[in-house]
């Protein structure tokens, strides 16, 4: 069963956190995590894409000129592709560019994340994130006290205005509700820093 220290805001060592095996002792599984990114990236596209094809150009009802005896090459409209001002071949039109994946395969893709961040120890774990006023300059404090670098993932149970102020404006800083977290950003984070109630979450919502 693995286990996380608990540190509090100051960095320092409050307790030991013992994990759920189910859910953060699980081996990685590449293509569970390979579809769910996937879908996750696609779903990220607005698929708003649109061009106009011969039929939707306006104009180009008439035959240019005549079909023979001209000299030039016969043409039947100055909507067609290779005209300037003609239409698209195969032009994109709206979609939505959505991959269905089985929920399993989600819950499966993001218990090998998170096992995986507790394995290479870049899963910080606090008894509570708590700031007194939404100063960018409080939060970095706490980040550097539990020495959270590179691209950092902040997981909130519930609605938290001071630190969600407070953070926003770091670039390498992601704040998000734990009912919206997905797989690429645990998978794109150098470290997590969450709570114990969020662990709890985790260990009974992924079960």
């Amino acid at each position: 069963m693995p286990n996380v220290q608990l540190l509090n805001q100051q960095g320092a060592v409050i307790g030991e956190l013992q994990l759920s095996e189910e859910v953060f002792g699980v081996p990685v599984h590449q293509q569970a995590i390979f579809d769910a990114v996937v879908a996750e990236r696609a779903g990220m596209r607005q698929g708003t894409q649109k061009a106009k094809t011969r039929a939707e150009v306006r104009g180009g009802g008439r035959k240019p000129w005549r079909q023979k005896g001209t000299g030039r090459a016969r043409q039947g409209t100055i909507r067609a592709p290779q005209w300037r001002g003609g239409g698209v071949v195969f032009a994109p039109t709206p979609r939505s560019h959505a991959i269905k994946v089985n929920k399993k395969v989600v819950r499966l893709a993001m218990k090998s994340v998170l096992s995986e961040k507790v394995r290479e120890n870049a899963f910080i774990v606090l008894d509570k994130i708590e700031l007194d006023n939404f100063k960018t300059k409080s939060f970095v404090e706490v980040l550097n006290n539990i020495k959270a670098d590179g691209k950092v993932l902040v997981v909130l149970n519930d609605a938290n205005p001071n630190v969600e102020l407070a953070g926003r404006n770091l670039p390498n800083v992601i704040i998000h509700n734990v009912n919206h977290i997905s797989v690429y950003q645990v998978l794109n984070a150098d470290c997590m820093v969450l709570t114990q109630d969020v662990v709890s979450h985790y260990e009974e919502v992924l079960k």
